[in-house]
């Protein structure tokens, strides 16, 4: 068994802007730079203009524990970002406000425009990647099982493994992506067999690397460590119950997310769903 304390969790940091996203990213990255070992995914989200996604962007950011880094030069979408992270219990690291504020000091008084400086082209391909991701927001962790058939991507997994962030990965890429959990003893809902099965992915991972992580779930969070959320028998027995329902569903493609990163994962499902254009019905099993 390998030890909790071994295991180097993932933490997620989401970049939030108002223009391309570029210039936070790129700081972010220069900070983790400073840093000897680290996991992180890093997640862009460009061209947020409307509280609306503010909102849901808190919201997962809160589910997922990440830390929020942005770049909003319009000072009421600082101010609106900044009170939700906070009710949220959500950190949030303001990138361009206290810059924004030092450069009008220093050149007399004068006023920002408050204008991004790289707004995108309006076009059929951004309203698509709109919609995917607040499409991918409502139906996370099987919220809206009726609607997974209109679902692009539908990901079936037990609890942390990876399902999330995958899906809002994939989400930014234009994808439609529902996930599901499965849970020792209570049946799926209905809706994931209905659904046109070439859509749904089975995921897995190493018991003892699960344990790990919900080990460190369990640390963070505060909870009993005794629990069968952090059992490693019920792990085991968890993942069977999983793949015995990937067994009795061929068409799912079986990938184990076992030491790969989400950029990775996203990058077989898509290779996947291409080669399945050309080669329909065929099974696959993927493993890291």
């Amino acid at each position: 068994m390998v030890a909790a304390d071994t295991t180097e969790v993932p933490r997620p940091i989401f970049v939030i802007s108002d223009s391309t996203g570029d210039t936070a990213a790129a700081t972010v990255r220069a900070a983790l730079a400073q840093f000897e070992s680290y996991l992180v995914h890093v997640s862009t989200y460009s061209h947020v203009t409307d509280k609306r996604r503010l909102d849901a962007l808190v919201r997962l950011a809160a589910k997922e524990d990440a830390l929020i880094a942005y770049t909003l030069v319009e000072p009421e979408f600082r101010e609106y970002l900044r009170d939700r992270a906070d009710g949220a219990d959500v950190i949030a690291i303001d990138l361009i406000g206290p810059l924004l504020a030092k450069v009008a000091s220093h050149l007399g008084g004068q006023r920002a425009r408050g204008i991004p400086g790289q707004r995108t082209v309006l076009n059929d391909e951004y309203f698509r990647r709109i919609e995917a991701v607040e499409f991918t927001v409502k139906h996370d962790d099987g919220a809206e099982p009726r609607h997974l058939q209109k679902s692009d991507i539908v990901l079936a997994g037990v609890s942390r493994t990876s399902k999330t962030p995958l899906s809002t990965y994939l989400a930014q890429k234009g994808w439609k992506v529902a996930n599901v959990p499965i849970v020792l003893g209570i049946d799926p809902p209905p809706e994931l067999y209905e659904v046109e099965q070439e859509k749904v992915f089975g995921l897995t991972i190493d018991p003892e690397g699960l344990h790990a992580i919900r080990m460190a779930r369990i640390r963070n969070l505060g909870l009993a460590a005794n629990s069968n959320y952090g059992s490693i028998e019920h792990i085991y027995m968890e993942l069977e119950y999983a793949h015995e329902i990937f067994r009795s569903n061929p068409t799912w493609p079986v990938i184990d997310v076992s030491r790969r990163a989400i950029e990775e994962t996203a990058a077989v499902i898509m290779k996947i769903l291409d080669e399945r254009q050309r080669k329909p019905g065929r099974r696959s099993t993927i493993r890291g």
